[in-house]
């Protein structure tokens, strides 16, 4: 069975299939020109032993569709995210990285056609490209197409992060092909027009205003030369680096080192029963659900389990990145999900980019201190709760937290107790519909209980 996938339909020069599980790219017979310099000019060489490109081999596959000039085999991803998922600093990195391929490119007589925030990916704790076909012969002359998308997709966000807040990453949920660089220079203050940001983002919103209803503005008449190509990417990447962000010390940044919620031989001994669990289920693959700063996900990573650490705090993201790429750790990746909000299916036909659940199941997923805060935070039933990590994860680690508990206490003072079900019998009767219970482990130190299902 041959499967076109939904984020590459848009592109004349080729696109992505699956033929019976297996990813492949086709390029198009109107690419041949551009595909076949890419490959000779030592580009995709560069490129690939740089660790900034996907590296793929070419097939004898029968094509998807008429037109074909190649197939290509694609090194597979393990995981796909997207740029609402990532914290500043991965989106920072993303956007740095695509300037050095732009400037790679434009040293080999080539160029970008776009830069798409879609077309980079993580692997093992490093931003690389996965569009093969995203370069073109550099036309003489011509300002770089990719410029107003990289400032969408990357820039524009990027300074609303550090200058207003970090949460407006989120816009790139809504903006699918990127912030509007006039949204953002009207949502930016006033004193970032002192900063490179004047060029790029407001006097940019400007002159979109002023030729959005003509064919083509006189500067792109005039042409640019390839010197004054380069100062442009040389600029963005200045103007890039000087953004910066810094999370508060929040609840949960600091959550581990609260003995309230454990006390040392406690935080011991669940990582310990947690390790155990893990080594009985040997996943490939383990998401960490609620993961905080990834300290339970490291559990994981640290045994060459692929692991994803998803937590809605921004702060715990950005924390648990920055060790990623400081310790040069290679099966983690950490990225902004809120689990009550989880990732949609989003684009054209609400197909384009997928929701968290398409992209499961893991073999295993952690839900550690999780469930009282969907359960009594967010009012879901316990067996809803249930239903759902079954669709994420073939086999769980759960930890039950009873209302007994310094955080269910917190949680439950300022509002009615309306949650009669929520107890050890509710929860074990909930998961016990669509799980296995193997093993029950109590949490020494502490009323909370460690839970292996599959």
């Amino acid at each position: 069975m041959t499967e076109v996938v939904g984020g590459s339909f848009r592109d004349p020069s080729g696109f992505v299939f699956r033929r019976d599980g297996v990813l492949h790219r086709q390029v198009n017979e109107s690419f041949r020109e551009h595909y076949d310099l890419f490959m000779a000019s030592g580009l995709y060489e560069s490129l690939v032993s740089d660790g900034l490109l996907v590296p793929h081999e070419e097939s004898a596959e029968p094509p998807a569709a008429p037109g074909a000039y190649k197939i290509l085999r694609p090194r597979e991803i393990p995981f796909v995210s997207y740029p609402y998922e990532w914290c500043f600093s991965q989106l920072k990195d993303a956007a740095l990285a695509t300037l050095r391929i732009q400037q790679r490119a434009m040293e080999h007589g080539m160029s970008m056609r776009d830069a798409s925030a879609y077309n980079i990916q993580f692997v093992d704790g490093r931003p690389l490209s996965i569009d093969t076909l995203s370069f073109e012969r550099l036309p003489e002359g011509r300002p770089w197409v990719a410029y107003r998308q990289y400032c969408q997709h990357f820039l524009a966000p990027l300074a609303l992060m550090a200058y207003r807040d970090v949460r407006l990453g989120q816009l790139l949920r809504v903006h699918i092909d990127g912030v509007p660089v006039d949204l953002a220079a009207a949502l930016l203050p006033r004193k970032t027009k002192r900063t490179s940001l004047l060029l790029h983002i407001h006097a940019h919103a400007k002159s979109q205003r002023r030729y959005q209803d003509r064919e083509l503005g006189d500067r792109q008449r005039r042409g640019v030369s390839a010197n004054a190509l380069r100062a442009i990417v040389a600029g963005l990447a200045r103007a890039t680096t000087k953004l910066t962000w810094e999370p508060d010390r929040t609840v949960w940044t600091s959550y581990y080192s609260d003995e309230e919620s454990y006390t040392p031989e406690a935080l011991e001994h669940k990582k310990a029963l947690v390790s155990t669990m893990i080594e009985e289920v040997a996943p490939r693959t383990m998401w960490d659900l609620g993961a905080n700063t990834g300290l339970y996900s490291r559990l994981g990573s640290q045994r060459g389990v692929r692991t994803v650490s998803l937590e809605m705090d921004p702060g715990c993201v950005e924390a648990s990145w920055r060790a990623v790429r400081e310790k040069g750790e290679r099966n983690l990746l950490p990225l902004v999900q809120d689990l009550a909000n989880p990732s949609p299916r989003i684009g054209w036909e609400n197909g384009e980019r997928a929701s968290l659940a398409d992209r499961g199941p893991a073999d295993l997923a952690l839900a550690l201190a999780l469930v009282h805060h969907l359960a009594i935070g967010n009012n879901v039933p316990l067996v809803r709760i249930a239903r759902h990590l079954r669709a994420l994860a073939r086999s769980l680690v759960i930890e039950c937290v009873p209302k007994g508990d310094p955080q269910v206490r917190r949680m439950l003072a300022t509002r009615e107790d309306v949650f009669p079900r929520y107890a050890r019998d509710g929860f074990e009767a909930a998961f016990s519909e669509v799980f296995r219970i193997e093993r029950t482990e109590p949490i020494a130190g502490s009323e909370r209980i460690l839970y292996l299902m599959r």
